[in-house]
């Protein structure tokens, strides 16, 4: 009997809060997420207004933590991304971890680098209806690049 290989290749947002810049831990974070075979196909640095980081925690509006989240998710410059994989949003919550820290499990970037909930220093989009909105926020089409990873039959 033949099996057909079931693709669920998929694109997530991820964002690297200003955290992870101050504390000087992007690279360590970048490299779980590509360890994970995770392919980056969009990335940069920015500094997000005040006016984009309401438009990105819209869900969170009234919220009794949503100023806090606001301000320090504009308080300073954040790393951008998208990621394509199969299933890569499951794979990526999985490996950031819970957003609370207090259920955070060692091993997971939150659970080995966040001190703090309500300055977490990962976002990654939730759903692919998340991801596709967050996806077009922060990126152009021309700021996407699908290119063709030769290591891609391993992972």
């Amino acid at each position: 009997m033949r099996y057909a290989k079931l693709s669920s290749m998929e694109r997530t947002f991820v964002m690297l809060k200003p955290g992870v810049l101050q504390r000087r831990i992007v690279g360590e974070v970048l490299n779980r997420l590509e360890r994970k075979g995770l392919k980056i196909i969009a990335l940069k640095m920015l500094k997000i207004d005040k006016s984009m980081g309401a438009a990105h925690y819209a869900e969170h509006s009234g919220k009794d933590f949503y100023d806090k989240l606001l301000a320090y998710t504009t308080s300073g410059p954040v790393i951008a991304m998208i990621l394509e994989a199969d299933g890569v949003i499951g794979r990526v919550r999985r490996l950031v971890g819970a957003t609370n820290i207090n259920e955070s499990l060692p091993g997971t970037i939150r659970g080995d680098f966040a001190g703090s909930t309500q300055l977490n220093i990962i976002h990654a989009s939730d759903s692919p209806a998340s991801a596709e909105r967050e996806m077009a926020l922060f990126f152009t089409n021309t700021e996407i690049f699908d290119w063709e990873d030769g290591n891609a039959q391993w992972f």
